[in-house]
């Protein structure tokens, strides 16, 4: 369960309440197998402190997703402490794991993977930084099999496909089966580079079922579509129900 819209709630009065500790209990208890969050350099939701807090009290896994790429920045809000850097904060809480996402300051919600061709060079030696710390290292990749094997080679565990493009190809019944096929076949080409696999964005309770055919998955990420079938039917049976549409 990605926890960012909790903290935005949170961040539009500028309190304690929802409580991000609180409601990862929550979930953990209504059987989410881990927690993730994406903290971004201007904190407009998860902040670096939320990070170090659910550090301490998580009991499943910790997934911190975010540009490697993100320098310190000074804090511009009140009570807020400053962004340390990404690779920083990561390395100070060696969580389980850890997704590299090549997102920019400016971007609502992450819309694209890596180009490894391009930025493999500067991708390989943070990985390798990482898995230094015992640190699983994902990297978010577009369903294109020539930029999964790029990822093996320049060192990941796993990749998170990027499942916009299958989301809207559900929802418009257009192209549903030629895109779904994109990503079957970048889960195989994951396989047979020996990585393992992940996925998230825009994943849903219509649109999860099918996709958790794909082969070899193993980990899905779910916060904005959970948050607001959370508001609808409560977040316990929120998590349950996502749960049984990935058939557990």
């Amino acid at each position: 369960v990605n926890l960012n819209k909790i903290a935005l709630i949170r961040n539009s009065r500028d309190t304690t309440n929802p409580s991000v500790p609180a409601h990862a209990t929550m979930c953990i208890e209504a059987g989410a197998d881990g927690i993730t969050v994406h903290p971004r350099p201007d904190q407009r939701h998860i902040r670096a402190s939320d990070c170090f807090e659910l550090a301490r009290m998580l009991t499943v896994e910790f997934n911190i997703e975010g540009n490697p790429m993100a320098g310190p920045r000074k804090s511009g809000r009140a009570g807020v402490g400053d962004y340390p850097g990404f690779m920083e904060l990561v390395k100070a809480i060696r969580p389980a794991q850890c997704t590299l996402v090549p997102d920019g300051d400016q971007q609502l919600t992450s819309d694209h993977g890596f180009d490894l061709k391009r930025d493999g060079d500067r991708v390989a030696p943070l990985v390798a930084e990482l898995q230094a710390l015992g640190i699983r290292t994902s990297l978010f990749m577009d369903p294109d099999p020539e930029q999964i094997r790029l990822a093996a080679q320049v060192g990941a565990d796993r990749v998170e496909l990027y499942t916009e493009s299958y989301a809207r190809a559900f929802s418009s019944g257009t192209d549903l089966e030629a895109v779904f096929g994109q990503f079957v076949r970048a889960a195989e080409a994951a396989a047979e580079a020996g990585l393992g696999l992940n996925a998230g964005h825009d994943l849903d309770l219509h649109n999860l079922p099918r996709f958790a055919t794909v082969p070899g998955l193993l980990e899905v990420s779910i916060g904005h579509a959970l948050t607001v079938d959370a508001i609808r039917m409560g977040l316990a049976e929120a998590v349950r129900a996502y749960q049984a549409a990935l058939g557990k």
